[in-house]
């Protein structure tokens, strides 16, 4: 399994091939729906945002609150579809890397392969035991969202899989074409 800082992903995207296994430590960025809707509005009218989109990573995932002694609560996955709308442009920015969980459509994969990132997912269903790898959490954008509001998380050894990568690799469809040949 291949240790990885998250600030590499960006440069090192083209070593990262779908299918492989990824342990990413460093500085990722939580953003849903709500969160991405107000970023995209940021961006039409030339606002600064909450983080500089060169080379970060997001992570859909909307966390619950952090029980007594913790940084943060489960910190699962959401659904990554839901950000597609979203996505290219983010990647067209410079997002070096998305953290979900499900497949991408189309136009994310084409903007993947364009802008040279990677889509990795997280287990669903496991975000009491993701929390562990995440050791500090900060809320830097829109509190009032809540669970959805923009946190700036520092990640330790996080499991992950690359659904996507820049090569156009895919693991969801790989997965059907190998289901269909049994």
């Amino acid at each position: 399994m291949l240790r990885i800082d998250a600030s590499e992903l960006k440069a090192r995207a083209t070593e990262l091939k779908a299918g492989m296994k990824v342990l990413v430590s460093g500085t990722v960025y939580t953003s849903r729906d709500a969160a991405h809707k107000r970023i995209m509005a940021m961006i039409e009218k030339g606002e600064k945002l909450p983080y500089e989109i060169e080379n970060a990573v997001i992570y859909y995932a909307g966390p619950t609150p952090a029980p007594e002694g913790k940084p943060i609560g489960s910190c699962g996955p959401t659904t990554s579809s839901r950000m597609d709308r979203f996505a290219p442009r983010l990647l067209d920015m410079g997002l070096a890397a998305m953290i979900g969980k499900g497949e991408r459509s189309q136009e994310v994969r084409d903007a993947i392969v364009r802008n040279k990132a990677v889509y990795l997912c997280a287990v669903g269903g496991a975000g009491a035991l993701a929390c562990n790898c995440i050791k500090s959490c900060e809320v830097i954008a829109f509190e009032d969202l809540g669970c959805e509001s923009v946190k700036k998380l520092y990640i330790q050894d996080f499991p992950l899989i690359v659904a996507n990568d820049c090569s156009g690799g895919d693991i969801f469809e790989r997965g059907r074409a190998e289901y269909a040949d049994l």
